[in-house]
């Protein structure tokens, strides 16, 4: 069904509010924008909670059922769905027509609709029965908030209490009216907020019958921060959450520093998810979204201090995440090192005093950590599309590890192999990294060759051994894991020049046996996880 044409009848720049519609479920600021409207001489129509409210601060309300004069019926769901609601606010006030039906069916126009909708979200995310889920799912609220918005020549919406101001501003200044330039912006944010209604409804329905993949993709987030700017200066950003609960850098309290960057809340992100991944004492130094040390330890400070020594280099200017509350002895570690966020579930009063002696840099604080195997979903832009995935939240254990070669691992190798995987899960593809004593000692990423990724991660284990002026390097000795199949044997190879003992790789591929044979052929333990981690 196609739309009537468009009448050419000019709106007007100021509509004056004469009657408002009032019916919210979060009644921040209700009593004052009431109480202002009444002293315009605004007439308030009404509804349960909102009209109690306003009544009990001493505003004079009229019952919206007493305006349609039809009762409320059906518990409620049936009370603003009448054509003495939609017709005040959807008739357009120049239009002889709309005139003359109004005074036929004695339709008296709505001017201002402030509407906020029934809990959907909050109800869903506080684990709500299925059945009180569906009855938050507001009918009448959204119904008005699209009319208001659409007839936003003549009707002022608001679906924000932090818009009244707004409202109370203009009419201040103008007698009583809203200007049109107001009245457009607050019909965007209208939609946008039913938009994202719409979505959450539609989320959680796919959620009941384990729908991952809908046949209309629908996305909503709500606007944290406007960026200075993104990947580099020419760009511009903004910062989205996506409503879910998830500890990390979109839910998390910044207590101290500048604004994030684009490329701070990126890079904190990988470091946070990272440090997720394990059980014991825990730190990820993240530079560019790639670990350039990651350690666990019996403390935090051990951990920190082992991760730091991996990449020393690299860590300036780096993320560093921890995940369990941060101490005054770490943090006091920490603030000696130029670091642009640290991020932590916690943290003890002394080292956040600690750690503001460097002003500039973040700290933020999650409440929690995230779940590495919680299920969800990830999502990327190409050109004309999206790239949708389940999240990677695939994680090996000893028991699913297979032994291919002739030796087989110790039990420190096999504790560091599948620390040493896991790491791997969150360095970019072609990803290698040794380990040792569940610290890295070297980290090889984003190569186009895993021969060269291996060879990388030697040179840095070497240059950080010299650094810390070791007799040899600590790759000596450690084990190697690489987040996909070593597609020929000469990536091996490079791994066991540099000294490893053991590996650990998905396997998978055609050639398998050739390097199984080479491992055996240098005393190498070798393991296949069946699983693979590429990270793009």
């Amino acid at each position: 069904m196609s739309a009537p044409a468009a009448k050419p009848f000019p709106a007007p720049d100021l509509a004056p509010i004469k009657r408002a519609l009032i019916s919210v479920s979060d009644k921040t600021g209700l009593v004052e924008f009431g109480r202002f409207l009444a002293a315009q001489g605004v007439e308030i129509l009404s509804t349960g909670g909102s009209a109690a409210a306003l009544r009990q601060a001493g505003v004079k309300v009229k019952e919206v059922s007493d305006h349609t004069g039809f009762p409320e019926i059906m518990d409620g769901r049936v009370k603003t769905l009448h054509p003495t609601v939609h017709g005040g606010i959807l008739a357009r006030r120049s239009d002889p027509d709309h005139a003359k039906a109004m005074g036929e069916h004695k339709i008296g126009g709505i001017d201002l609709v402030a509407v906020n909708l029934y809990p959907f979200e909050a109800t869903v995310a506080k684990g709500a029965s299925f059945a009180d889920c569906v009855e938050n799912i507001d009918i009448g609220g959204p119904a008005m908030i699209r009319a208001a918005a659409k007839n936003h020549d003549f009707v002022t919406v608001v679906v924000d209490p932090a818009d009244y101001q707004a409202v109370i501003e203009a009419m201040s200044v103008s007698k009583g009216a809203t200007t049109l330039a107001l009245r457009k912006q607050l019909a965007a944010r209208a939609y946008a907020r039913t938009g994202a209604y719409d979505t959450a409804i539609a989320q959680w329905f796919g959620q009941q019958k384990d729908e991952v993949f809908p046949p209309s993709l629908s996305l909503r987030g709500a606007l944290k921060q406007t960026l200075r700017y993104g990947e580099n200066p020419h760009q511009q950003a903004a910062f989205y959450g996506d409503g879910s609960n998830r500890p990390g850098v979109a839910t998390a309290r910044q207590v101290q520093g500048k604004e994030l960057s684009y490329n701070n809340i990126n890079d904190t992100d990988a470091a946070f998810e990272c440090v997720a991944e394990f059980d014991r004492p825990a730190v990820a130094i993240i530079k560019h979204a790639n670990p350039c040390g990651v350690a666990v330890g019996n403390s935090i400070l051990e951990a920190y201090k082992k991760a730091l020594a991996c990449d020393p280099v690299s860590a300036y200017g780096g993320i560093v995440a921890v995940n369990r509350k941060l101490d005054a002895a770490t943090a006091d570690e920490i603030a000696k090192l130029f670091v642009e966020v640290a991020i932590a579930p916690e943290a003890e009063d002394e080292a956040l005093q600690l750690f503001a002696r460097k002003k500039a840099a973040r700290m933020l604080l999650t409440g929690g950590m995230p779940d590495p195997s919680a299920a969800g979903l990830t999502m990327r832009s190409v050109a004309g599309g999206y790239l949708v995935q389940t999240r990677d939240n695939g994680r090996v254990n000893e028991a699913e590890l297979k032994v291919v070669t002739k030796r087989q691992p110790t039990a420190q190798e096999l504790a560091d192999m599948i620390f040493a995987f896991r790491v791997a899960k969150h360095v970019k593809s072609n990803a290698i990294v040794y380990a040792k004593d569940g610290a890295t000692v070297g980290i090889g990423a984003g190569q186009m060759s895993r021969v060269d990724s291996s060879r990388i991660a030697a040179w840095k284990a070497k240059e950080a051994g010299e650094a810390a002026k070791l007799k040899q390097s600590p790759a000596i000795g450690s084990v190697v894991a690489s987040d996909a199949f070593f597609p020929f044997a000469d990536g091996l190879l490079a791994a066991a020049e540099a000294g490893v003992t053991a590996v650990i790789q998905p396997g998978g591929s055609m050639r398998d046996q050739e390097v199984i044979d080479a491992a055996d052929k240098a005393g190498l333990a070798m393991v296949f996880t069946g699983m693979r981690h590429f990270r793009h």
